[in-house]
């Protein structure tokens, strides 16, 4: 893969809904991005990890390894890097107002722009109905959309085959069907509606693996999209602008899925160890001795959840 000419520098860059632990994550596009991107502040909008896949069958390839790498890289040499938990990477939040690795871990936040703007930054399951008072049928839900993942999986081997490039067959399903369309209007609104009664300018979320970028009234409302079919990220320029990158599309490239026979961490390790060594990187002085979280400076406003979670 070529690299660009000019590295492009951001003031923030947002992502979300990665997936690391599944099949359907677009893992490799998504080091492509970090290696040529470099931004101030960097914003993880939840289900970095996907917890709940990993629970049920350990799936761990180096290309996702490498996500995790290369981000407390960025957090160790200098660039501020803020997680917002989602609902697939809850556990995560028990670590709330603290920082491990040079990663500052909260519930919500919000960012100014350049220009002064007031975003709020959540990952948005707790708009979500059925994440929040269904949980059986979110699992059933996931488990479905894992299964449209691996069918897009070989229909696009099938399209390359041919000659054509990636096209999203979920997506499209997702988009298609009326039931789909009316819950993403519907998150949409919620999400919106919450911002401007915590009197903010804008708000950034992810969760439901949509990229958007419009107004919803007074309120900007900003999806960062995800990196298992969009492979999306939200960007602000040094003015303040903001800007949704299609990075697929920006390479020139098909997506490409790791095949099964890659090399992976060995299950035993467990999603605990996983949590260690993601708590402990970049955290070892050069004296041996970890560093001891310490409590994030996040100020009145990032404090609380905006709502219940599940």
């Amino acid at each position: 893969m070529t690299a660009m000419n000019t590295k492009p520098h951001y003031r923030t860059v947002w992502i979300s809904d990665v997936h690391l632990g599944t099949r359907g994550c677009q893992a490799e596009l998504l080091v492509d991005f970090l290696n040529e991107v470099t931004a101030d502040t960097y914003y993880l909008v939840g289900d970095i990890i996907d917890g709940w896949r990993l629970k049920k069958s350990w799936y761990w390839p180096e290309s996702h390894h490498a996500v995790i790498t290369n981000i407390m890289e960025k957090a160790k040499n200098g660039a501020k890097v803020i997680f917002v938990p989602g609902n697939h990477d809850e556990f995560a939040r028990e670590f709330v107002d603290m920082t491990f690795g040079h990663v500052d871990v909260r519930m919500n936040d919000i960012h100014t722009t350049a220009d002064g703007k007031r975003l709020l930054v959540i990952h948005g399951d707790e708009f979500d109905g059925v994440v929040k008072y269904a949980r059986w049928l979110a699992y059933l839900g996931d488990t479905a959309y894992n299964l449209a993942i691996m069918l897009n999986r070989y229909f696009n081997a099938a399209r390359r085959k041919l000659g054509y490039g990636y096209w999203s067959l979920s997506a499209y399903l997702k988009n298609r069907v009326k039931n789909a369309v009316q819950f993403i209007c519907n998150f949409e609104n919620a999400v919106a509606h919450a911002a401007a009664k915590r009197k903010v300018d804008g708000v950034v979320c992810g969760h439901i693996h949509h990229a958007e970028k419009r107004m919803i009234g007074n309120v900007l409302y900003c999806n960062d999209g995800d990196w298992v079919e969009s492979c999306t990220a939200l960007v602000e320029h040094k003015d303040g602008e903001l800007e949704l990158l299609h990075w697929a599309d920006m390479r020139n490239m098909a997506m490409s899925y790791v095949t099964p026979n890659s090399a992976s961490t060995p299950a035993s390790l467990g999603l605990g160890r996983l949590m260690s060594l993601f708590r402990t990187a970049g955290d070892i002085e050069n004296t041996g001795k970890p560093q001891s979280p310490r409590i994030a400076n996040t100020g009145a406003a990032t404090t609380s959840p905006v709502g219940k979670t599940a």
